[in-house]
């Protein structure tokens, strides 16, 4: 579903719909206010970017989501009720976690307009990757680790929503999966959680020139893929950590980084052999490889090639 649009004035019309659209749930109206909802859906790659205008106030009793649900409050406040740190209010400017992905929830929507952020719990380990032992990456709050952090994963939320909205970017694009990898690292980078950062004793070991070898050689021969870094260390038979921990080691970079170097490679080399009479543009060949901002992809390309990309397209 590449985009969804919900208008309603009836409050069982807006149950049915909230029950359809995310999970089983009670709701009712505490204010005397009329009931008006409006609700916008854009879709980018595993990630629904929510746009919820409540125009009084909802009372919520909801079966768990089953997905991680980030919001950001523009205006008016809500209320959730945590299992395990009771009440917290949401207010304009705030961003968090809205609920756990696997409890029920409940509280209460006062009059708020908020971006809701929708992704399944899996992406967080097709990023962060899965310890050796296998457990699954949970949440350990709900608020972001700081105001720095706060402001970052804002930042983020407020971007991807813009490339949700962007036509020219379909759902199932390059752009649009890596941009779902992006906010799975964000989210991990800015919110308590069970994912461990630093490397072990074991990581370390097999941190060596082989397992480089190998990645790049996984990453050349995938590189028009949507490959993440746990795809990386799946097919070298080490943890995510053990990758990254190479990379710095032997080639003084990140696997992210080393795979957005070969794909503005390929993006050169489309240049190079494509012609504007043939209906090729800039944007089209950068978002082919992933590259979902034309100014940043500008500016990258022109410092490694040393000319703007359309001047290569031209010439």
């Amino acid at each position: 579903m590449r985009s969804l649009i919900f208008d309603s004035d009836d409050l069982g019309v807006t149950e049915e719909f909230l029950n359809r659209v995310y999970t089983k749930m009670s709701i009712g109206n505490d204010s005397e206010n009329g009931v008006s909802t409006r609700i916008r859906r854009n879709t980018l790659g595993q990630v629904n970017m929510d746009l919820l205008n409540l125009g009084f106030s909802m009372r919520y009793d909801a079966d768990p989501l089953e997905k991680v649900c980030l919001c950001a409050v523009e205006t008016g406040a809500i209320e959730e009720n945590y299992r395990d740190a009771g009440v917290d209010v949401f207010l304009p400017g705030d961003v968090g976690l809205l609920t756990p992905p696997d409890l029920p929830y409940s509280g209460m929507v006062r009059s708020a307009r908020y971006r809701a952020v929708l992704f399944d719990p899996e992406l967080l380990e097709r990023v962060g990757g899965p310890s050796r032992e296998h457990t699954k990456i949970q949440f350990t709050g709900h608020r972001p680790v700081n105001a720095a952090a706060a402001k970052r994963l804002a930042r983020a939320l407020a971007h991807l929503d813009q490339l949700a909205a962007d036509p020219e970017v379909t759902p199932d694009s390059l752009v649009a999966t890596t941009a779902s990898d992006y906010l799975a690292a964000i989210v991990l980078d800015t919110m308590p959680t069970t994912a461990r950062t630093e490397p072990t004793a074991v990581d370390r070991c097999d941190a060596h020139g082989e397992t480089a070898r190998r990645a790049i050689a996984y990453i050349e021969t995938h590189i028009h893929q949507d490959i993440s870094i746990a795809d990386i260390a799946a097919a070298c038979f080490v943890t995510t950590r053990s990758v990254q921990l190479a990379f710095r080691r032997h080639l003084n970079t990140t696997p992210t980084a080393y795979m957005k170097r070969l794909r503005l490679y390929a993006a050169h080399e489309e240049l190079r052999a494509a012609s504007p009479a043939d209906g090729h543009t800039v944007t089209s060949i950068a978002q082919r490889w992933g590259f979902a901002h034309p100014g940043r992809f500008a500016i990258a390309y022109r410092r490694a090639y040393g000319q703007a990309p359309s001047t290569t397209l031209n010439g």
